[in-house]
């Protein structure tokens, strides 16, 4: 019995080694009869399948970090007494646990009429996605050319950082949780004015539809959907 369970044992250590060649076994035995389309088709079928298996590490590593990203202190004050988290906040915060789960980030910018900036978040393992978004240089305040299109720079950094990783952000009053009844942020409010226009929406049936006199009593909680109610028109 005991010599049974010890092949038994040894058998199943060694299956994940096997299963790991068997893709390569075929590519050499499909090699080894010069089939050509095989080989093709054997490589084909192990790209597809290190992507599945990327992807799959890749949603496990986002689950993990997001099971330990706190709610991230909203650390500065917006034009309309708003409170809203700086980049810095943000990536103080999600840094390290990203970095603890093989994640990481960056971004690609570019500019016409528009600014545009896209979130690449990538994980070690191979797969990655993005998100971006897009807006106008921002003049208030009497900025000059170059500092419009800094601060909208900023603004789209850390917005497409927050909606890739779906992060909740919180008052700075000791680590209360954000009230169901809060209305969206200054950079929310600006994120679906820049969204309407791309998709040639229109604000006063939107605010209709959603029951509000004005854009900015948006609950926080209805601002994802509307962004994806948004998106889909822009699908269509």
């Amino acid at each position: 019995m005991s010599n049974a369970v010890t092949k038994h044992e040894v058998a199943a250590s060694q299956a994940p080694v096997a299963r790991s060649i068997d893709h390569m076994e075929l590519i050499s035995r499909a090699a080894d009869s010069g089939n050509l389309e095989l080989v093709e088709r054997m490589m084909d079928l192990r790209d597809r399948f290190e992507k599945a298996e990327a992807r799959k590490d890749f949603d496990e590593a986002i689950a993990n970090a997001k099971a330990e990203i706190p709610a991230i202190i909203r650390n500065r004050e917006g034009h309309n007494k708003k409170k809203y988290a700086d980049f810095a906040a943000i990536a103080s915060t999600i840094d390290p646990i990203l970095g603890k789960y093989g994640l990481s980030y960056r971004f690609r910018t570019s500019q016409t009429d528009r600014i545009s900036v896209t979130c690449i978040l990538s994980h070690k393992a191979g797969h990655s996605e993005e998100t971006t978004l897009s807006g106008p240089a921002d003049t208030s305040g009497n900025k000059n050319a170059i500092q419009a299109i800094g601060s909208t720079l900023t603004y789209l950094q850390r917005y497409t950082l927050v909606q890739m990783l779906g992060l909740a952000a919180a008052e700075d009053d000791d680590g209360k949780a954000v009230k169901d009844a809060e209305t969206i942020s200054d950079e929310q409010e600006l994120a679906l004015r820049d969204l309407m226009q791309e998709v040639a929406a229109d604000e006063k049936r939107f605010m209709a539809y959603a029951k509000i006199e004005r854009l900015s009593d948006l609950p926080a909680r209805d601002f994802d959907a509307a962004v994806r109610m948004l998106n889909a028109k822009r699908a269509k």
